[in-house]
């Protein structure tokens, strides 16, 4: 069943009351005459309404409220950071760079990382530099091993990924969107190990990746975007940690030991 609501003057706390007291019970459709408004009603409460009815004839209205409607359908993830206990050389491997088929922003990336539970953010190559030209499609990743999030919230090995396939782009906000995968880079380089500590309810928790060692790759601290080239212990990473296990890259609720 489907409820239609039209505020004729207030329009936010109406729908926060039904949403509040009969949200389960039916599918709240929000009237709304501009990009803005349907942007509120599919944030309300953090719930939102499940459609908003768009009585507009502008084009950009219309383009407004389907990306409102885009965004409100897309993850927004809890980072935190983790502190840098250790950065060490560790010889070549075979090395996944991303190149996706969208052009991403300074504060984009991927998440990334040696354990599922515990991935690193990673910059976008969207920084200018007199050495080499940005490549902002671009994310280099890490070594083959590593796991990375995909659209769906699960995770893909780096190696796996192929043409075609959807990969989560987010921001350092949180904010998720979803790439299309269009080559991937597979090359023998120098790489970095980086481990780092999380605070977590069951106590302190390890976790890391290994990344290719080149000034052109970044990872977001809380001193912001830094080259790993110049990370040291004591730096603030931001990562995202779910302390979950996975099989075939879905969560599932068992022991593993990853190290």
């Amino acid at each position: 069943e489907f409820t239609v609501i039209v505020g004729e003057d207030w329009s936010i706390i109406p729908l926060e009351n039904l949403i509040a007291r009969v949200g389960e019970e039916t599918h709240l459709v929000a009237g709304a005459t501009t990009a803005a408004e349907a942007r509120t009603a599919f944030e309300t409460l953090e719930i939102g309404a499940d459609g908003v009815l768009l009585d507009a004839d502008s084009p950009d209205e219309i383009r407004g409220a389907v990306q409102a409607r885009d965004a409100a359908d897309r993850e927004t993830l809890d980072l935190r950071y983790a502190e840098v206990t250790e950065i060490e050389q560790t010889g070549r491997a075979d090395r996944v760079c991303i190149d996706t088929g969208s052009l991403m922003d300074d504060s984009e990336g991927m998440l990334v990382g040696s354990m599922s539970r515990g991935l690193f953010f990673v910059h976008a190559e969207t920084a200018e530099s007199p050495y080499v030209a940005s490549r902002p499609f671009r994310v280099n990743a890490g070594a083959v091993h590593a796991y990375v999030r995909n659209s769906e919230g699960g995770t893909n090995y780096l190696a796996e990924l192929s043409s075609g396939d959807e990969v989560q782009v987010v921001d350092t906000d949180g904010h998720t969107r979803e790439a299309v995968v269009g080559r991937v880079k597979i090359e023998k380089r120098p790489m970095f190990r980086i481990q780092a500590e999380i605070e977590t309810e069951d106590g302190t928790d390890r976790i890391e990746t290994l990344i290719q060692n080149a000034e052109t790759v970044k990872i977001a601290t809380g001193e912001g975007r830094k080259a790993v080239t110049e990370v040291e212990p004591g730096d603030e990473a931001l990562v995202y940690y779910e302390d979950v296990a996975r099989h075939f890259g879905e969560a599932v609720e068992e022991s593993i030991i990853e190290k």
